[in-house]
C-alpha cells in the first residue's frame, strides 16, 4: 500500500527493532537511513547487504563511516543492544534469537545468499513480533520477499524503498508485489518514518 508521507497514521505500536536489507545498490539506501538517525536513536538497527565473501568487515566500516550509531560485526551469542547498528558478516546468515542475542549461521545458502535477508526477517518476526520495523532497498534478487511476509504476518511495520529511487528496483519491487509492504518510500522520508515509530516507544523494550 503506497502512502503519501504527509498522510501516513501516526505509530501506535511500540517498536522494540529495525532490520534492514538490500543488495546491488543498497549501500547508498542505508548509508541515507542511517545518517539520518540521531546518536539519540535508541532501537536497534541489524542489517542485512549481499556482500562479496571476502569482505572481511569492509562493509561495517564503511557504514561506521555515515552511521551517527555505533556499527559493528556480531559475535555469534552477542547480546543486542539498543542504539547498535549490527551487520551480518559476509558468508554468515545473521539471527535473532528470543533471548535478544544474534546467532551467526552457516547453514545453506537461501535465495543463492549468505547472509539472507529472508534468514534475518523471519527470526526477528518471531523473537520480536509487532515490534519489529523492517525495511528493504535497493537489489537485484527478491531475497526478504518472504521475510516481508513473515514480519507483516506477525503485525510488523513493512517499509520498501520507492522502487523509481532505487538504484536496483527488482528487490523493493518484489517486496511489494507480495501485499505485504505498508509503506513505499524514498530513502530520505525512511530515516524520518524511523524516528516518527522507534524515537519515543522504546522505555519498556524487552531487551
Amino acid at each position: 500500500m503506497r502512502t503519501k508521507e504527509a498522510q501516513r497514521p501516526p505509530c501506535s505500536v511500540r517498536r522494540e527493532a529495525v532490520v534492514m536489507g538490500g543488495s546491488a545498490g543498497g549501500f547508498p539506501a542505508l548509508t541515507a537511513i542511517l545518517s539520518g538517525l540521531s546518536p539519540d536513536f535508541l532501537l536497534p538497527v541489524l542489517v542485512v547487504q549481499h556482500l562479496h565473501p571476502g569482505d572481511e568487515g569492509l562493509f561495517a566500516q564503511h557504514l561506521a563511516r555515515a552511521a551517527r550509531l555505533p556499527v559493528s560485526e556480531p559475535c555469534d551469542k552477542e547480546r543486542i543492544e539498543r542504539g547498535h547498528v549490527y551487520t551480518a558478516p559476509a558468508n554468515y546468515h545473521m539471527l535473532v534469537e528470543r533471548d535478544g542475542t544474534i546467532a551467526l549461521s552457516l547453514e545453506a545458502r537461501v535465495n543463492w545468499s549468505r547472509p539472507s535477508i529472508d534468514v534475518l526477517f523471519e527470526s526477528a518476526a518471531l523473537a520480536w513480533g509487532e515490534g519489529v520495523i523492517a525495511i528493504i532497498v535497493s537489489g537485484a534478487s527478491d531475497d526478504g520477499a518472504r521475510g516481508m511476509r513473515a514480519i507483516k504476518a506477525a503485525g510488523g511495520l513493512t517499509i520498501a524503498q520507492e522502487p523509481a529511487t532505487a538504484e536496483y528496483p527488482f528487490m523493493p519491487q518484489a517486496a511489494i508485489d507480495t501485499g505485504a509492504v505498508d509503506e513505499v518510500l524514498p530513502v530520505e522520508a525512511i530515516g524520518r518514518r524511523l524516528v516518527e515509530c522507534g524515537g519515543w516507544q522504546v522505555k519498556n523494550c524487552r531487551l
